[in-house]
């Protein structure tokens, strides 16, 4: 912490902060705390800033504190950040309201006994809950007793931590059934800001874009392998991710399809307002961002129908609801009566649909909870 920050924390009096486990990426949890912080005048404190996330501009206006959690080990730097938010943060006990957001986070509370908690919840831990056989099987043998490990002291550590919460908040209706599925706790539902004064309509370009992180449970190979059966149909592939070697490899002879990797926020805007349509269709997605992105560019989602997207895609209004787990033909036939004139006749329900999850909503909705 730094001597300002030290400072900061003594002159607190009544104000609140906002407790973020890190900014590694340029990700929904980042943003939201961002917006959250200067919409809100929180103060911000989080493990650890790395410099693939948002700009340190995107802070200078806020009281941050930073507590160099960071470790390039995956699982040790999961634990690291944990047991700092658990033992760096007593500072917390001069601020009348904290919020937690995030895994880690929520491990700070019993710094703060008199105050108030209020936790934001993306979801509780896949690798613990519902997902942690998936994440098992990822992992050579070897490494696979350390996740288990890991489940073992971070289980009982977060499950304390929540019990201790006076307010839980979800981020969509799925995350708030997880939540009292595997923590039986009652959560009230405030969708997340999507800033959609950044994305506009550009027209139509030819192309069909898929923005999701290329990895296993963000399913783009489904895509991929779709448009190599429509090669009058082109797609752009918009991202990066730990599966983007192998998806290439796959899409080689199919000159319909491109990728461009990670690109600047303002490529994706371009991007996105050019597109014909979008493609998202991950596996029982928390809330999902980047279709009320496509939205607010006037552009339809062909999604997945599970999780959140069943939150925010209105099925034949402002895109297509696949099956849960759609197969390459379902991805096909909804691409093909997709086609740039019905794209088209949805733009401004699209654009509609994207405003009630603004950031002005959001923030209201969060100040009704924080002042409540």
């Amino acid at each position: 912490m730094t001597a300002v920050a030290r400072q900061a924390a003594a002159d607190v009096g009544a104000r609140n902060i906002l407790l973020h486990d890190f900014f590694e990426i340029c990700g929904g949890g980042e943003r939201l705390s961002l917006v959250l912080s200067k919409g809100l005048d929180l103060d911000l404190c989080y493990g650890f800033w790395t410099p693939e996330s948002y700009d340190p501009v995107e802070r200078e206006d806020i009281t941050t504190f930073d507590l160099n959690a960071y470790s390039s080990v995956g699982g040790w730097r999961t634990l690291k950040q944990m047991m700092a938010f658990r033992r760096k943060t007593r500072f917390i006990r001069g601020y009348n309201k904290v919020i937690y957001s995030g895994v880690g986070s929520p491990l700070a509370v019993h710094n703060h006994p008199h105050g108030e908690n209020i936790f934001y919840c993306h979801t509780p831990p896949r690798f613990i809950y519902d997902q942690h056989e998936f994440y098992l099987t990822q992992l050579p043998k070897w490494q696979q007793p350390l996740l288990q490990a890991l489940v073992t002291t971070v289980k009982p550590m977060y499950e304390a931590a929540v019990d201790q919460m006076d307010v839980i908040v979800a981020n969509s209706s799925n995350v708030q059934r997880r939540i009292k599925h595997f923590l039986g706790k009652d959560a009230q539902v405030v969708y997340p800001p999507a800033d959609t004064q950044r994305f506009s309509w550009r027209g139509q370009h030819g192309y069909y874009l898929s923005t999701a992180r290329l990895d296993r449970l963000k399913r783009v190979e489904l895509v991929i392998r779709a448009f190599m059966q429509m090669p009058t149909k082109r797609l752009i592939v918009a991202s990066g991710g730990s599966e983007s070697e192998r998806l290439r490899k796959i899409a080689v002879g199919a000159p319909n399809i491109g990728f461009t990797g990670w690109v600047s926020d303002r490529r994706l805007r371009s991007l996105l307002g050019g597109a014909i349509a979008t493609l998202y269709v991950p596996r029982d997605e928390d809330f999902g961002m980047s279709p009320v992105e496509s939205m607010a560019a006037g552009k339809p989602v062909i999604a997945a129908g599970s999780g959140g997207l069943q939150e925010t895609v209105v099925d034949g209004e402002t895109g297509t609801l696949l099956p849960a787990d759609p197969t390459v033909d379902d991805i096909v036939e909804a691409v093909e009566e997709l086609p740039p004139q019905r794209a088209l006749a949805m733009r401004s329900t699209c654009e509609a649909r994207s405003q009630e999850f603004s950031t002005e909503t959001f923030l209201s909705r969060m100040k009704a909870v924080i002042d409540g």
